[in-house]
């Protein structure tokens, strides 16, 4: 239908006011159209370009809402809508106009795909297993990326790691050559205690890819060499001189170069190349800022305070477990010890509290202060819902994902039962690890000695705070303490969490389970004592680290 004479002179003169920048104006003759019964599509179609050109999103998404509503079949729509939510942030919202559209026009396998995407976003594992299969149903080009999709659930979602081999085998079918499969398999069988087999994978993907940076840089760290002179170190800083290789694969071969040397003994040209990727690593990642670390210090001190706790209602009797501290503090370590327990389930690094206070709880902590008693008993729900999906009837499942730290308060507030292990270890050889490894982008402090130093300064003082209020329910776990006396600081902590002594805890490197961090090869192994010192190796590097932190090194 076309507009009416009178309707297209309206129409003219709100484009005119729009083109003048007079957008009330022109805002105000198309609202008047729409109010005479004008054709609703080409109106609306202006206001929306208004709404976008005035940075007003959500007049905008009303807008094509509206369309979507008077012209059903035009998809178009469905696909603007989308993106806008999705600029937006608006995940759930981008979630639910795909199934509408899917509802309309269920054989399109790319929406199929990209709802799955953000079911997964949102932690609908299922929902997004079954929009995938409902892709490859379809008929998507590219099916091995569905399948490949479908192992990361299973493997970081699921906890499922032979559901997930599956996957990546059913990839590898449909395209033998599909690197990311191959480096996810790979990854999997390391996260597996499977050294030959990820050797082997690695080196098929190397055949089919040689500069593949990723997959160079993580066979050395699994291959590890006897010298400095070995044929893999000279392979290792050619790949990385190559200025055709990309800034993260530079970062992951000079991390590898680093720890190659670092094993053969090599200590100066290993901190060399440490400082190297590190200064990679500064590139690509947000900086430091100790102010800003030290403000939310403050914060969490001043809103979790003793007497804001004690006007607390209870939301939840249970008791789960966290284990938290500084990254490479002998986290995972511990973690698997108390695997081995019959009682205790290693629950790995879970995200559901850093996820939570990004999304649902910013700005934090200031929001946890105005949270109802219905919500968070809400949140501790979906909480103790989320560990018994992942592991159903375990009695008691580690939390161990260390920098939950930060929200020891937050999780107080809603357990206060949970009993929480703080990892401690030497400070020197604590902050050399964390600096030896390629940690996220989002872990600015770990690129440089000094901030790594002052990070673990601002988690003590946290962790101080947090046990002044829950001194009954916080313990330390001393990692040099425990590699030199297993027994002996175990059984005390086994008791804090109510559990007997098991013999099997000193036989943890036995156990077949699956071991998501950085240190899934050390925890294979008998307990051993060479980490406990290793700063020794560094000592002449070390002049400011250890006056920032006041310490000797001892």
């Amino acid at each position: 239908m076309s507009l009416s004479p009178q309707h297209q002179t309206l129409f003219r003169d709100s484009q005119m006011a729009q083109r003048q920048a007079r957008f009330k104006e022109a805002e105000d003759g198309y609202r008047r159209l729409l109010a005479e019964g004008a054709p609703r599509e080409p109106v609306l179609q202006a206001l929306t370009q208004l709404y976008f050109q005035t940075n007003r999103p959500d007049d905008a998404a009303q807008c094509l809402r509206d369309l979507i509503k008077a012209t059903p079949g035009q998809l178009a729509y469905y696909d603007h809508l989308i993106q806008l939510h999705e600029r937006m942030g608006q995940v759930k919202e981008a979630a639910g106009v795909y199934k509408a559209l899917l509802a309309r026009a269920p054989t399109l396998a790319n929406s199929w795909f990209n709802l799955a995407r953000l079911q997964k976003q949102m932690r609908q594992y299922d929902e997004a297993l079954a929009s995938y299969a409902e892709a490859l149903r379809r008929g998507i080009d590219g099916p091995e990326e569905v399948h490949l999709n479908r192992g990361v659930i299973y493997a970081d979602c699921l906890m499922q790691p032979d559901w997930a081999e599956k996957e990546l085998a059913q990839a590898l079918a449909l395209n033998p050559r599909y690197e990311p499969a191959l480096l996810n398999l790979a990854n999997l069988q390391e996260e597996r205690g499977a050294k030959e087999e990820a050797l082997a994978t690695y080196g098929k993907l190397l055949g089919a890819a040689p500069g593949h940076a990723e997959a160079l840089a993580r066979y050395a760290n699994l291959r590890g060499v006897p010298s400095p002179e070995d044929p893999l170190v000279y392979r290792l800083k050619k790949a990385a001189d190559n200025p055709s290789t990309d800034l993260p694969g530079k970062t992951s071969l000079r991390f590898a170069l680093g720890k190659v040397l670092d094993g053969c003994g090599a200590y100066d040209a290993a901190f060399d190349q440490y400082g190297q990727a590190n200064q990679l690593s500064r590139q690509a990642g947000a900086s430091y800022d100790r102010q800003a670390q030290e403000r939310l210090t403050d914060a969490l001190i001043t809103t979790f305070s003793a007497d804001w706790f004690e006007g607390l209602t209870p939301v939840s009797d249970a008791s789960p477990v966290f284990i938290c501290g500084m990254f490479r503090s002998g986290s995972t370590l511990l973690e698997q010890v108390l695997a081995a327990h019959d009682a205790i389930t290693a629950g790995g690094e879970l995200d559901f509290w850093a996820d939570t206070v990004r999304t649902e709880l910013s700005p934090f902590p200031a929001t946890v202060l105005h949270m109802a008693e219905a919500d968070r008993k809400m949140l501790a729900d979906r909480y103790e819902a989320l560990i018994e999906r992942l592991y159903p009837g375990a009695r008691l499942v580690t939390d161990k994902r260390p920098d939950n730290f930060l929200y020891v308060g937050l999780i107080k507030s809603l357990f206060p039962r949970a009993r929480i292990i703080h990892t401690r270890r030497n400070v020197l050889d604590n902050c050399l690890s964390v600096y030896f490894l390629h940690l996220g982008a989002s872990m600015g402090y770990a690129t440089d000695l000094l901030d790594t130093g002052h990070y673990w300064r601002e988690q003590e003082r946290l962790m101080d705070h947090w046990k002044s209020l829950f001194e009954d329910t916080i313990t330390s776990f001393d990692y040099d303490a425990f590699v030199k006396a297993p027994e002996s600081e175990l059984r005390p902590l086994l008791g804090f969490l109510g559990l007997d002594w098991d013999d099997k805890c000193l036989s943890f490197h036995t156990l077949q389970n699956v071991v998501k961090t950085a240190s899934y090869w050390q925890v294979r192994q008998p307990l051993y004592k060479s980490s406990s010192g290793r700063w020794h190796n560094y000592e002449r590097h070390l002049g400011p680290l250890r006056k920032i932190l006041g310490v000797e090194g001892d």
